[in-house]
């Protein structure tokens, strides 16, 4: 299973992608739907926060071979995860089509399904780390919204 450590890496290139290129407009979008922050939505803030994803899940492939590599990889599909279940809730309250939603539904979902089970029936990785290092990215989300909060007020004063 050589490939599924640098799945993450592939599938939040992938969902870049969608949200940025083709078919893009992502920005717009999620100003739309949360428009309490659209001060925060920066493309700068896209950028960093992009290019953060990117550097964790690298690292997720990069250190699949030592002890850290696993929760990596489960923290990465955590975060992968919810961003792809927060895209598809974005759906259904907009009625409108969220850049980044084929790619969540798509590939972040059965990749965290299979994935976990592989690493937890295959590679005998214990149950408890796993979650802990899902539920620990898939929290990204929370403290993502209240940071988008916090930065909108902060320009807004």
């Amino acid at each position: 299973m050589n490939w599924l450590p640098w799945a993450p890496l592939v599938a939040s290139g992938l969902h870049i992608v969608e949200e940025f290129v083709f078919p893009g407009h992502f920005s717009e979008w999620y100003k739309e739907y949360k428009p309490g922050i659209e001060s925060s939505i920066t493309p700068r803030f896209l950028v960093i926060i992009n290019t953060l994803l990117l550097i964790l899940c690298y690292d997720a492939g990069a250190l699949a071979a030592r002890p850290v590599g696993i929760p990596i990889w489960f923290c990465a599909m955590g975060i992968l995860s919810a961003n792809g279940i927060w895209h598809l809730v974005g759906v259904a309250k907009t009625h409108r089509y969220s850049p980044g939603v084929a790619t969540g539904m798509l590939l972040y979902i059965p990749l965290a399904l299979y994935g976990g089970f592989h690493f937890l029936y295959n590679e005998h990785y214990a149950i408890v780390p796993a979650v802990a290092s899902f539920a620990l990215g898939a929290s990204y989300q929370l403290w993502g919204n209240m940071l988008h909060r916090v930065r909108a007020k902060r320009v807004a004063v």
